[in-house]
């Protein structure tokens, strides 16, 4: 049994097809998607969506935010943004936590606190699943 998942941000549909469960980072936790599910509808926090396809076929995408939406036979990601994993630049990612930190030191507007610290983590969440994906990469090696 099978559900249908699409996953798309501003850019466009990042994957569509069907999963034997879907994995979300949902604010209040992450949530395990199965066929037949009850609906619902939820935010998501900066994390890593992962799209069990059966077979052993995991596939995995970092997503900085959106909702959620789960029917009974479709699950729907709306993501802020939408990046296949193994797309995930580390270098961009560090260079990106390393900015985010430097400018929560200068904390000389609360607006400027508050983004930075949403920088900071949209790019630990990155980080985070740039180690996920190699530690599986690393078990399949």
């Amino acid at each position: 049994m099978t559900i249908h998942v699409d996953i798309v941000s501003a850019e466009g549909e990042i994957h569509s097809g069907q999963a034997e469960m879907v994995f979300a980072p949902a604010v209040m936790g992450e949530l395990g998607i199965a066929p037949r599910h009850t609906p619902l509808v939820t935010t998501l926090k900066p994390g890593d969506v992962r799209v069990d396809e059966g077979d052993g076929e995991i596939k995995h995408y970092f997503i900085s935010g959106g909702m959620l939406e789960v029917q009974p036979h479709v699950v729907t990601v709306l993501a802020d943004t939408a990046v296949r994993a193994e797309d995930l630049d580390e270098a961009a990612a560090l260079e990106a936590k390393k900015r985010a930190e430097e400018a929560m030191k200068d904390k000389s507007a609360e607006f400027e606190y508050a983004k930075a610290a949403a920088e900071l983590a949209d790019a630990a969440a990155r980080l985070r699943s740039i180690e996920k994906l190699r530690k599986v990469a690393n078990k399949r090696g």
